[in-house]
């Protein structure tokens, strides 16, 4: 891994030239366009269509039956069952404690507010299809909708030639999953948009996928929520010398063999350390299945960050806002108020960050791109929705009167004010 040493200030300018928005490419984003609309226009025979042109399967039926879902769970490896079910297990824990339930305050006469706090009618969940299977952001993305409520939970993947991955159907099994979808791409997010003859409209869609199903998503937020636009796997680890280089080197492999784009980073005030770990890396990468891609991300987009001191670590992760934030130190825990920018934070030398991936609890379905600055992990909050009730009796509303009109008036909205004015008997 390349590694750098510069002062505070050009170390930040480097990582700020690095930060991985979602830009805009126009080609991509008029392609979907087109894609949307014909879905919108012709529905289901665009979806068979499109499956066809990218896929190359030429799919029969949309909806995958119950069936052949029941039959794909029972094929699966009973020790693969059993950790998705530790894991859904682990995931409820964590993310039932997000639950909210609203309020009612009448601490003022005559005044009551209440926030009541309601599930969405329906959510779809994406699954990418491509290079791996990832029946684990299956469970993230679904029991948290569940936890919440939500009335109707989709899935739509990709078709494949010898037909869907059958851990991908247990896992929607496991996760409560109502309806499965073969629908690939920026198709699949257009038909939970707009709904097609097969597949009905949803209020929210989630999930990772490659950069046409992210530009769909963005395309279609307003006509239903999304989670946010994701872009490549990220993680950072800040370390010193009490850690070991062989632990941060796999720790940094495991999120660089998502995709060519991911971002492997460590910084660290240990020259020696920072070597040791670049040669582990190295040695680690040979044995690698998916070298080829783990490589790239290594060479092109990651770096080892060489600086003064543990204070200045901190400065530099808070600055890249991570997806994952790794703090391989001593007493990790008493960094935490350090922290104000990561999508989520693995403390110590034994949290690996896969832990979070697969058994932990907390979602891994997280902002990229430096978007943890106002970005959070996707949890149960996501598929709630709060509405306000307001209820004043003649006597309270005449107490506070004149500063409604008053600064209704202010603004120059004289109708505002008369409404308040006639029920008060009030007059210019």
């Amino acid at each position: 891994m390349k590694i750098i040493q510069e002062s505070l200030a050009d170390t930040l300018k480097f990582v700020a030239r690095r930060t991985d928005t979602a830009a805009n490419n126009p080609e991509i984003e008029a392609a979907v366009q087109d894609i949307i609309k014909n879905v919108r226009e012709r529905g289901d025979a665009a979806l068979f269509d499109y499956s066809i042109k990218f896929d190359k399967v030429e799919v029969k039926n949309l909806r995958v039956p119950q069936s052949e879902i029941d039959a794909a769970y029972d094929s699966v490896d009973p020790k693969l069952k059993a950790a998705l079910e530790l894991a859904k297990v682990n995931i409820i824990s964590y993310q039932k404690k997000e639950m909210r339930y609203g309020f009612t305050d009448s601490e003022r006469k005559g005044v009551v507010r209440s926030e009541r706090i309601t599930p969405l009618a329906a959510a779809g969940v994406y699954v990418p299809g491509g290079t791996a299977a990832y029946p684990s952001s299956i469970l993230m993305n679904v029991i948290p909708a569940k936890i919440a409520g939500v009335g109707r939970i989709v899935l739509l993947t990709p078709p494949q030639k010898d037909g869907l991955s059958k851990v991908v159907l247990a896992a929607a099994k496991i996760a409560g999953v109502d309806e499965v979808y073969q629908v690939g791409g920026a198709q699949a997010i257009a038909a939970l948009a707009y709904g097609t003859e097969t597949i009905p409209r949803v209020d929210k869609i989630t999930g990772p996928g490659n950069i046409f199903v992210a530009t769909a998503k963005k395309q279609v937020f307003g006509q239903v929520s999304i989670d946010m636009i994701a872009g490549p796997s990220e993680i950072g680890v800040i370390a010193n010398s009490a850690a070991k280089p062989e632990y941060v080197a796999a720790d940094l492999l495991s999120q660089a063999e998502h995709d060519k784009r991911s971002r492997p980073m460590l910084v660290t005030p240990d020259l020696d350390f920072a070597k040791a770990v670049s040669a582990e890396v190295d040695r680690q990468l040979e044995t690698l299945p998916r070298k080829e891609i783990a490589s790239a991300a290594v060479n092109d987009q990651g770096f080892i960050a060489v600086v003064d001191s543990i204070d200045d670590c901190f400065t530099i992760m808070n600055a890249i806002a991570p997806e994952h934030l790794e703090v391989q130190l001593p007493e990790a825990n008493q960094y935490q108020n350090q922290i104000k920018n990561a999508g989520s934070v693995f403390l110590g030398f034994a949290a690996s960050e896969p832990v979070g991936d697969y058994i932990a609890g907390p979602n891994h379905i997280l902002p990229t791109g430096g978007t943890s600055r106002f970005f959070s992990a996707l949890g149960v909050d996501d598929f709630l929705k709060r509405t306000q009730f307001t209820s004043y009796t003649l006597e309270a509303l005449d107490e506070t009167a004149e500063a409604i009109t008053t600064l209704a008036r202010a603004e120059g909205l004289e109708a505002h004010a008369r409404a308040i004015d006639v029920r008060t008997n009030r007059k210019r």
